[in-house]
């Protein structure tokens, strides 16, 4: 059932602090990319401008210490995109600079908690620089000989939007007490993009409580 209303309108509104990453978008590029390309370290490329979204990031490394010194990116994507990746830029480059297993580590949950949300139906927007600055750190150090320390693929995906794993829905039920679906999403906020995962999440979820005996009687 469609929402009407306030709860439509609700459903679409933006933080402060999206809207201020939005208007105000930090180290993006304008124009040619170039320049910056030559001097990077590591590029990365996701999407298609086909489909309407597409991410492209530029990383450079300090070799001694191992940590992100420069963070540049140009996309073709929405608002909800510019201002995620503007974020990211923010949170990697925080400091001395992440270092590249921190960077690796990071997920949209994190950025999206640190806009305070998007509107549901705009969170897998919040993936496209995630998977764009893992597929430059992947670059970086396949071009320096450093493939050992590219951290493996996680387990089968289940929600490619907020990147939730079975591992994460194993989780989820071991070590935080989930037993429904509502709880697993509180928990994880999969299926909350595009929700074409949701009967594959459910199957999986009923298959771990199965597998624990953790089904209520």
């Amino acid at each position: 059932m469609e929402k009407s209303g306030a709860d439509a309108f609700t459903e679409w509104l933006y933080s402060d602090i999206v809207k201020e990453h939005f208007i105000n978008p930090r180290n993006v590029l304008f124009g040619d990319d170039a320049e910056v390309a030559e001097k990077a370290h590591g590029i990365g490329v996701v999407g298609s401008p086909v489909c309407g979204d597409m991410m492209k990031i530029f990383v450079r490394v300090d070799e001694k210490t191992g940590r992100i010194i420069d963070f540049r990116w140009k996309t073709f994507g929405c608002a909800s995109a510019i201002a995620s990746t503007s974020m990211l830029s923010e949170m990697v480059l925080e400091g001395q600079g992440m270092t590249i297993e921190e960077a690796f580590k990071l997920r949209p949950q994190d950025i999206l908690a640190r806009l305070e949300g998007l509107p549901p139906r705009k969170i897998h927007c919040s993936v496209l620089g995630d998977q764009g600055l893992r597929a430059a750190l992947r670059d970086y150090l396949v071009k320096t000989g450093q493939e050992d320390r590219i951290p493996p693929e996680p387990n089968r995906t289940i929600c490619y939007c907020l990147q939730v794993s079975e591992k994460d829905i194993e989780e989820a039920v071991i070590e935080h007490s989930v037993r429904t679906f509502e709880e697993l999403q509180e928990r994880t906020k999969i299926a909350t993009g595009c929700g074409e995962c949701r009967d594959e999440a459910e199957r999986v979820l009923s298959q771990v409580l199965d597998e624990y005996n953790l089904k209520e009687k």
